[in-house]
């Protein structure tokens, strides 16, 4: 895997990411607590031609942290650009997952002759509140188990909504996002990021559709897992009936987050980086 490498933002905040191959630059953003790391599992399948870029936000994985102040949408999407200016960029396609597509619909709104096309990983204008409740549950807080194995263990029975899944991935999961210390699992990220969820959760809820209505004229994908409590079948729907002409497909045996490497997501992830410029 290509190392790490950083960048300095305008705040002199030290950013981390990863830039692998060549070709039609692929910005891909992380879900809220994430790295870069989400997308180790899609990095194998892309087709040739393909230049993939994946930031740790600040506050998370390798990356500075600089303050719960400064974990927000606008901040991480303005670190974005920031990314693609130091590497010379001037458009790329956005894949985002759940934190990561917000970011995307965000910047179509604010930055849009920067992208070229926007594909949505199980998050949509409307964040049903069952699912941001489960994620107040563990967001900011350290796992109870000791070890990575031990906590592996444990996942199949936290994460409802997930079939099929090898013991194998759980432990993935648990290797990349998770660091075993004498004292117990630690999570990769500052755990300040729960002070600014907590007081988006308590205040009112915001109205995302204009974001999304910005994506007009960019190339647009979805993905939804089937189970997730999060993006709903409802929303889905209203989605598509903006956009009849947003590609979509949903993940079977797949909660919040699909993973990226299911058939289902790479099938669409090839046409639609087919329709963001991909020979």
């Amino acid at each position: 895997m290509t190392g790490i490498q950083y960048f300095t933002a305008k705040d002199g905040a030290r950013l981390a990411y990863r830039d692998e191959g060549a070709g039609l630059p692929l910005l891909a953003l992380p879900g809220l607590t994430r790295t870069g790391r989400d997308f180790d599992y899609l990095a194998p399948h892309l087709p040739a031609g393909v230049r993939l870029i994946r930031p740790d936000y600040r506050g998370r994985g390798a990356s500075d942290h600089t303050g719960v102040e400064t974990y927000s949408v606008p901040k991480e999407a303005g670190d974005a650009v920031a990314l693609l200016d130091h590497l010379g960029i001037e458009k790329a396609a956005i894949l985002g997952t759940s934190r990561g597509g917000m970011i995307g619909m965000f910047l179509a709104a604010t930055k849009k002759d920067r992208m070229l096309g926007l594909c949505l990983n199980d998050v949509g204008p409307v964040l049903a509140r069952g699912g941001l409740e489960k994620i107040k549950d563990y967001v900011g807080r350290d796992p109870s188990a000791r070890t990575k194995a031990e906590f592996a263990a444990k996942l199949p029975s936290l994460m409802p909504g997930f079939d099929g899944v090898p013991a194998s991935r759980w432990a993935e999961e648990v290797g990349r996002h998770y660091t075993e210390t004498p004292e117990g699992l630690r999570v990769n990220y500052d755990k300040a990021l729960r002070e600014g969820f907590l007081a988006a959760l308590s205040g009112p809820d915001m109205d995302l559709w204009p974001l999304f209505d910005a994506c007009a004229g960019l190339p647009l994908a979805l993905l939804r897992g089937a189970n997730s409590d999060l993006l709903l079948p409802e929303t889905v729907a209203d989605m598509r009936a903006r956009r009849p002409d947003m590609l979509f497909a949903e993940v079977p045996g797949r909660a919040h987050i699909p993973f990226l490497d299911e058939p289902e997501s790479l099938a669409l992830i090839r046409d639609w980086l087919s329709a963001c410029g991909l020979r």
